[in-house]
């Protein structure tokens, strides 16, 4: 039973994580290789607060102010880029984050870490048991699903699908594609620190390992194999992949066979996802009005 809720957890935390980059890949077609840096920024900002003895509600909110914030100053200059060159900023950025996390330990620790961030606690009730901490999480998922869904019906989404499909004919019918990118960006870093936020406080522990490379593919790879561009793809995604992740850990497993299970998965994860760019780029779930191979 602990297993199963263990599991529904961590896919509600990856759910909001892959619905954050599914408004930028998604909707905008915008490929951020570094969008794993603003679940860290949640993550960090939140877990330090509150190590520090400010309350949970604060570093929630914190979190996701810094997380839009940072987003927003790298969307500037960034998106200022084309194609290639977008995704090689993007994920500089976040590895640049990541090393200043791993170098800055009179703040994050460096590669020990912060342990004993404390579990979250609103309204008086503290969720420390695995049931409360599913209801917590799974609460924030469904918000963030119903937000994102009204974000992307209204005329604001329309207008992001019509700057990703052609931006030339999307300025001439006068809308502002940079602005709408920005728009777009900022939304998305809000929701990954979020998704951040939710995983220091149940993990209790966190350290520059945690936000390496490796999980942006395994995010991107969430939302191209549940069907970016949609609504339910990303949490689709999120079931199959992150049940087939954690399951693994609990495999009865030699231990000359465990030590290879972490390198495994990064390739697996990487082969995935050519696998699906390549043979069925739209997913298990596909774009209501898509075509077959876009």
């Amino acid at each position: 039973m602990d297993l199963l809720l263990h599991l529904a957890i961590v896919v509600a935390i990856y759910a909001i994580f892959a619905l954050s980059l599914n408004v930028e890949v998604g909707y905008t077609g915008l490929f951020n290789f570094g969008h794993v840096a603003f679940f860290a920024i949640g993550a960090y900002t939140s877990a330090l607060l509150t190590l520090a003895g400010l309350p949970f509600a604060t570093g929630l909110l914190a979190g996701l102010v810094l997380a839009g914030l940072c987003g927003y100053l790298l969307s500037i200059p960034a998106l200022k880029l084309q194609g290639d060159y977008f995704g090689i900023a993007t994920l500089g950025f976040g590895e640049i984050l990541r090393m200043v996390v791993n170098n800055e330990v009179w703040l994050t620790k460096g590669p020990m870490g912060l342990p004993g961030i404390p579990r979250p606690d609103l309204f008086g009730v503290v969720f420390d048991t695995l049931p409360g901490y599913l209801a917590l999480s799974g609460g924030f998922a469904i918000a963030t699903f119903a937000i994102l869904a009204f974000v992307v019906l209204s005329p604001f989404g329309r207008a992001l699908k019509a700057v990703r499909d052609d931006e030339t004919a999307a300025e001439i019918l006068g809308k502002n594609a940079f602005r709408f990118k920005i728009k777009s960006f900022v939304i998305g870093s809000v929701f990954a620190g979020l998704a951040g936020v939710l995983w220091a406080h149940y993990t209790t522990f966190i350290g520059p390992g945690d936000f390496t490379l490796t999980e942006t593919i395994l995010v991107l790879l969430i939302v191209v194999m549940g069907g970016k561009g949609t609504f339910l793809g990303p949490v689709v995604g999120a079931v199959v992949l992150i049940f087939f992740q954690e399951s693994v850990r609990f495999l009865r497993l030699p231990p000359e066979w465990t030590r290879l299970l972490g390198p495994m998965q990064q390739m697996v994860f990487g082969l995935l996802l050519v696998i699906l760019m390549i043979f069925r780029p739209e997913g298990i779930i596909r774009e209501k009005g898509g075509r077959r191979g876009d």
